[in-house]
């Protein structure tokens, strides 16, 4: 079939990393502000986030689908015993490994979220699930999957952590001369993803089984405003 001609541009992350310098981690992942790489306390801001949503013990072995580069990974390492982060960017992964991964029990790994859940051979290895600032590119249909599939087949994993999803319902603090169409923002392929409100989010983790509780980010955070975090339980 023809691709469809639509009026707003798609995005790669795979060929924008590629436009950065191997060495600009933030902008590899577009973790910036104008451009700008955001500080490093925006960033511990962020790692503690994840590590109190996820509530981890020194037992657990964490697995991260849209991981990227592994920029932000590498500071879970000290809160877990193992960790494998996917993402189906054949760059962002050769980054992940060329500086961050600490083999055997930390390691990335190039490959789509959805095949890598249906082929894992182990799934019972993993207690923890991550996806930070990358669920917002899966269409509703291969959301409810992904999550479906870790509630049924990754059977340990009791705490899942969705964070930095758009929330649409406060998306004019965000597009401050206007909103796109909602064709746009219902698109995975565009530069931010879908736009989900709170109760859109919910419908689709409650098709997979899951119950869910959301929270924000202090106000200081950079953006706290128009983003929300969601962490899910059995």
């Amino acid at each position: 079939m023809p691709k469809e001609n639509k009026p707003y541009p798609e995005f790669s992350y795979d060929e924008h990393a590629r436009s950065c310098a191997p060495d600009a981690f933030l902008a590899q992942t577009r973790r910036t502000v104008q451009g700008v790489p955001v500080s490093d306390e925006q960033i511990q801001m962020i790692v503690d986030a994840i590590v109190n949503g996820l509530d981890f013990k020194s037992s657990d072995v964490l697995l991260e689908i849209a991981c990227g580069n592994g920029a932000l990974s590498r500071f879970l390492f000290r809160s877990c015993k193992g960790y494998l982060g996917v993402d189906i960017s054949e760059h962002l992964i050769s980054v992940a490994k060329k500086n961050f991964e600490m083999l055997p029990h930390f390691r990335f790994l190039m490959q789509g979220a959805k095949v890598f859940l249906q082929q894992e051979e182990q799934p019972e290895k993993y207690t923890k699930f991550l996806c930070y600032a990358g669920f917002q590119y899966f269409s509703d249909d291969d959301a409810v999957d992904i999550l479906s599939m870790i509630y049924r087949k990754f059977c340990n994993v009791q705490t899942v952590f969705i964070g930095s999803l758009p929330d649409k319902d406060n998306a004019v603090d965000f597009y401050t001369s206007g909103c796109p169409t909602t064709q746009e923002m219902s698109d995975p392929m565009t530069a931010i993803g879908v736009w989900r409100a709170k109760d859109d989010f919910k419908r689709l983790a409650r098709l997979a089984g899951w119950e869910v509780q959301f929270s924000t980010m202090p106000p200081e955070f950079y953006a706290s405003n128009y983003r929300y975090d969601a962490v899910l339980s059995r």
